[in-house]
């Protein structure tokens, strides 16, 4: 008798780690992979639950959390989207949503990107929730910005506002009080001008300049990006200036009116903000096109017309004209 209960006692210890290696160290289901998204808050039972539902677990969601609670690690579930990849036993899923890495998801807002576009493109991301938020221009930092699958469009767009306010505060005190703009708003309105009219980085202060010294004597910018935005909203115009837009007195039109238009014309980046507020010491009042990606500066009208002229000769080379 003692023999036969022993022997019970063997099989039932045997067939006990035989579920075990099967509920938690054994390769998971085949079919494969699966997402699932974790909330902020969600308990193990709940979790197991959205598992059991999924097919992502052998057995059921009250076994998975008992055998959990035994033998896994006790640490916190993390909140976001995992995949979990086909075969996944049922520790190393719970590995995953505890110490691994959430699916990265990602929304980039380009320097001078215009509102408009920003909105066009979170409008167009169907893992997003809610209404598109209209987006007051100049008010968002471009950057690269995570979000979570279900989250609000508008909780996303706070997040880049805020970036904004926050980047505005750390170089507003830095600034060197060389430009005549009194106000962060104004400073955005400028960075705005400086990120739309040169592509490179390291013109940016020098452009800057150039505007900088033009506010101090009452001079028009004529910023050619300030007559195109009224009419695209910040979006390529796709062809040449026309001669009515030019005249145009729409508030934004810098040919029209000294000072700085009504407000900013894009999304300008942390560089071009920093460069209106320590702008390049310079006395260039003028720039145009070099043909290179770049600009060449002048300090005198006749040293400008040369250097228009230049430029003109080149785009004729190149049959552009």
């Amino acid at each position: 008798m003692r023999r036969l209960l022993l022997g019970g006692a063997v099989l039932v210890a045997v067939a006990a780690l035989l579920l075990l290696y099967f509920l938690w160290w054994a390769p998971g289901p085949k079919p494969g992979p699966r997402t699932i998204v974790v909330e902020e808050g969600s308990t193990l039972s709940g979790v197991a639950q959205q598992l059991e539902k999924q097919g992502a677990i052998p057995g059921s969601a009250r076994t998975y959390s008992l055998v959990a609670r035994i033998l896994g690690s006790g640490d916190p579930i993390q909140a976001g989207e995992f995949e979990i990849p086909k075969g996944m036993g049922g520790a190393a899923v719970l590995d995953l949503l505890q110490h691994g890495k959430p699916v990265p998801r990602l929304i980039t807002v380009t320097e001078g990107m215009p509102s408009i576009i920003v909105q066009e493109k979170l409008a167009g991301i169907s893992y997003l929730t809610g209404a598109t938020p209209v987006i007051a221009e100049g008010s968002i930092l471009p950057d690269s910005y995570g979000y979570k699958r279900g989250e609000a469009r508008s909780a996303v767009v706070g997040r880049m506002q805020v970036a904004m306010a926050k980047t505005l505060d750390r170089l507003w005190p830095k600034r060197n009080y060389t430009c005549p703009i009194v106000t962060k708003e104004q400073a955005v309105i400028l960075a705005s001008i400086v990120e739309k009219e040169t592509g490179k980085a390291s013109e940016r202060p020098m452009i800057a300049g150039v505007y900088c010294n033009r506010l101090k004597i009452g001079m028009k910018l004529d910023a050619d990006p300030t007559v195109i935005y009224p009419v695209t909203k910040g979006k390529p115009l796709g062809r040449r200036i026309r001669r009515s837009e030019l005249a145009a007195d729409n508030g934004y039109n810098t040919y029209k009116r000294a000072g700085l238009p009504d407000g900013p014309i894009a999304n300008p980046g942390r560089d071009s903000i920093a460069a209106v507020l320590n702008p390049a010491s310079t006395k260039a009042l003028y720039f145009v096109a070099d043909g290179t990606g770049g600009h060449v500066f002048a300090e005198t009208l006749q040293q400008h017309q040369a250097n228009v002229a230049k430029w003109y000769a080149l785009r004729r080379q190149k049959g552009e004209m």
